[in-house]
């Protein structure tokens, strides 16, 4: 017995030695207390500092590291500490970092990043630890902004200021790794290591090798808006009971939303009232959207859907499609509608349909796949841009090359088109792409000729006076890929 308690008995001089009510101090005989201890200590936390990461990124990940070994060891574990690694000065500033490679718009209040910058990056992240740790922390209304659809319709955004996205980022660095140990295999989105093109691959692997040719291709309305506040902060509380953190989550949930509509503002707080949705835009949205649809895949894989069916889920945020062999499409689509039901939410009747292969294609990520033609006509199945990807595409190469741009230099015009070119190339790459970059370079080529022509007030559509070289060579225009050994690697 040491001070009255328990000890294992120590191996080696010097030891220090622990009993089972030890709680993080070193328990030493009483002749080792004293000055000598404080001194063993600051000599222990000297070799640990200079033995341990020396960025704030590699202490981060050496954070992320251990949370996600603890919860890949410990299915049923919850963790009761985690506010704490939020307020870290370390996490803080990599979080500011992740919100500034991302850029953005302001929020509601106008901040900007160069305003940080200006005023000092430093005191203002020491200004918003502080208040993380005082618990003053209270996140400030999002401002509505809409953007467009495909369909021609508007999503709307919530898009938090840059105080709460730092927040929210640094929440995201702590719990992201916890919850990637939960996720299920079939899901691909905003997750490390992983994208889009892995989904697509996986739904053709089902197809092509697996003979699973019927497909629901399902589509749901408004998850992100939809998704029940009440079960998703119960999939949080699974493994997380920090009180802290959970109430600063449920927070972002219900904060209030801005709309500026020409000379009015208006406030409503319709996630509130509705007890509904987490807003896209957030940090952390994509995150909670993936726990909330991973009840799904749970109840589709626990009463044994999968085996009955033989139906398989490839599931990317709020994109889903379940192959099935033939004759169980019908089955799988009416239990998808069921569980989707149970859940909360609603499915996308105009846009849901089941696809039967190789009659059918359909549309997944901006793929088709279904059958196509080879050079000889011997027919495949296969994947390849789909018509909408590439309708998206030339609209915005047309929106890049209007008049309204004709105060812009010829190289600022051709290095936007270059990015537009090169990020849509690098993601389309998979399948008989070629045909399609042919389309494509075509209609750069004369949109771009005919934009020079009109912006010098010449006549004629510029094929002669700008010719296909000078665009090349002079202006630098990207070229797509003319052979397959050209192809960027399709691999992630």
């Amino acid at each position: 017995m040491v001070n009255d308690e328990p000890v294992r008995a120590s191996v080696g001089r010097g030891r220090w030695r622990m009993g089972p009510y030890y709680r993080g101090r070193r328990v030493m005989p009483a002749e080792g207390r004293g000055p000598d201890l404080r001194q063993a200590r600051k000599v222990m936390r000297s070799r640990r500092l200079a033995n341990g990461p020396a960025t704030p990124l590699e202490r981060v990940r050496q954070l992320q590291t251990s949370l996600q070994a603890k919860a890949k060891a410990e299915p049923a574990f919850r963790f009761y500490s985690l506010w704490d690694k939020v307020c870290r000065t370390d996490v803080l500033e990599e979080a500011y970092r992740a919100c500034r490679r991302n850029d953005g718009a302001p929020g509601f209040d106008g901040v900007t990043f160069d305003q940080i910058a200006t005023s000092g990056q430093d005191r203002w992240l020491e200004e918003l630890r502080q208040e993380l740790r005082a618990g003053e922390y209270r996140p400030q209304p999002l401002l509505r902004v809409w953007i467009p659809k495909s369909n021609g319709g508007q999503r709307p955004l919530g898009i938090p200021c840059i105080r709460d996205r730092v927040v929210e980022m640094a929440v995201l660095l702590v719990l992201g790794p916890i919850f990637e140990a939960d996720l299920l295999r079939n899901q691909y989105g905003f997750r490390p290591e992983m994208d889009a093109k892995m989904a697509v691959r996986q739904a053709f692997w089902h197809v092509s090798d697996h003979g699973r040719s019927e497909v629901v291709d399902a589509d749901l309305s408004d998850y992100f808006s939809s998704i029940p506040h009440g079960p998703l902060m119960r999939c949080v509380s699974r493994r997380v009971a920090d009180g802290t953190l959970l109430s600063v989550i449920k927070r972002w949930l219900t904060a209030p939303v801005i709309e500026r509509e020409q000379r009015t503002i208006r406030c409503t707080t319709v996630a509130k009232d509705r007890h509904r949705g987490t807003p896209q835009g957030s940090p952390i949205s994509p995150l909670l959207a993936n726990l909330y649809f991973r009840r799904f895949l749970l109840a589709w894989e626990r009463f044994g859907h999968r085996k009955q069916l033989d139906a398989r889920v490839v599931n990317y945020a709020d994109d889903l499609v379940i192959c099935c062999r033939p004759g169980n499409g019908s089955a799988a689509l009416a239990t998808m509608r069921q569980l989707m039901t149970r859940l909360g939410l609603t499915v996308n009747e105009a846009k849901t349909r089941l696809a039967r292969l190789p009659e059918e294609n359909f549309d997944f990520l901006g793929y088709s796949i279904g059958r196509f033609y080879g050079k000889d006509g011997a027919p495949y199945v296969g994947t390849r841009p789909s018509r909408k990807a590439v309708r998206r595409l030339l609209q915005r190469i047309h929106d890049a090359t209007t008049p309204h741009k004709h105060a812009e230099s010829p190289e600022l015009r051709v290095a936007a088109i270059n990015r537009l070119l090169r990020g849509w190339a690098g993601y389309f790459n998979q399948g008989p792409v070629l045909p399609t970059y042919k389309l494509v370079r075509w209609y750069v080529q004369r949109r771009l000729q005919r934009w020079l022509v009109r912006r010098s007030g010449q006549a004629g559509t510029g094929y002669r006076q700008y010719p296909d070289e000078y665009l090349y060579e002079t202006l630098g225009l990207y070229a797509l890929p003319h052979r397959r050994a050209d192809l960027p690697s399709a691999k992630a």
